[in-house]
């Protein structure tokens, strides 16, 4: 009986291309074929280290269709690699779906480790990253997006969220509003790439500095904010979070004092809050 292959998933570079390593070129030169989420984007990777290897096309859209397969192909006897458009597969990516049916149908899934958007901005960011919680990407739809933050306001860990150049004003805004403007945080644009930017200050600042300058309003961004402290800060954040429940139902004044009353905050933190 013929041995199953192995399932590889490949981290490809999220910008400067010197950053595929040895070990990733060999393996995509090896394996029998590779799921891409973008064919053509990945053609363009594969061509600069003159790679020859098939493509198949796994993406969100096909992914459950395609899965089995590529599950069959493997169980097979090929090798095959998964890579996404930049960065490691599965975060933020597709590619959830074909790993957890490999790895049900009894075929090895190995990694080959590299690059990573959240990883390298943490690493340069100056928040603390004992502990840290990635959100990806947050709602598109402006209340659901809102929705999300508030339930984060008391959150110790550090923050990691990704975000399309066109909503990084509106959701600065939404965070200044959920997470106080004097909240920490760091703007991570273009990593690894000509035009990378690291921007760190409090979430006003931020806000003004892509309000203000177009050119941080370009490219891809992470972003991360400074957790709640345990004690005093944890207070307020959790009574902003009430407040802003509480004040849908009850005048503001009134909303205040129960959301200072419960969170222990002090209540001129609170009242006016938005």
């Amino acid at each position: 009986m013929q041995a199953p292959g192995t399932l590889f998933v490949v981290a490809t570079p999220i910008g400067n291309l010197g950053d595929l390593s040895p070990r990733a070129q060999q393996t995509l030169r090896e394996v029998a074929a590779i799921c891409a989420e973008d064919t053509r984007r990945s053609g363009q990777l594969l061509a600069h280290f003159g790679i020859a290897t098939p493509l198949v096309a796994l993406h969100e859209h096909n992914e459950d269709a395609i899965a089995q397969r590529v599950v069959a192909r493997l169980q097979g006897g090929e090798s095959l690699a998964l890579v996404s458009d930049a960065g490691t597969p599965l975060v933020s990516d597709p590619g959830f779906r074909l790993v957890r049916a490999a790895r049900a149908a009894g075929v090895k899934v190995s990694p080959v480790p590299g690059p990573s958007a959240l990883v390298a901005a943490l690493s340069v960011a100056g928040l603390p990253s004992d502990r840290f919680a990635f959100e990806g990407f947050l709602p598109a739809k402006a209340s659901a997006r809102r929705e999300r933050l508030q339930a984060l306001v008391a959150e110790p860990r550090t923050l990691i969220f990704y975000e399309a150049s066109h909503r990084i004003a509106e959701t600065l805004a939404d965070m200044v509003a959920a997470f106080g403007g004097d909240r920490p945080a760091v703007l991570a644009r273009e990593l690894t790439k000509l035009f990378e930017t690291v921007l760190d200050g409090t979430l006003a600042e931020l806000l003004a500095k892509v309000e203000t300058d177009a050119d941080q309003r370009k490219g891809e961004f992470v972003l991360l904010v400074q957790g709640a402290g345990e004690d005093a800060d944890a207070k307020v954040a959790e009574g902003r979070r009430l407040y802003a429940t509480l004040k849908q139902h009850l005048p503001p004044s009134t909303a205040a004092k129960l959301a200072a009353e419960l969170s222990g905050a002090p209540r001129k933190a609170l009242y006016g809050a938005e």
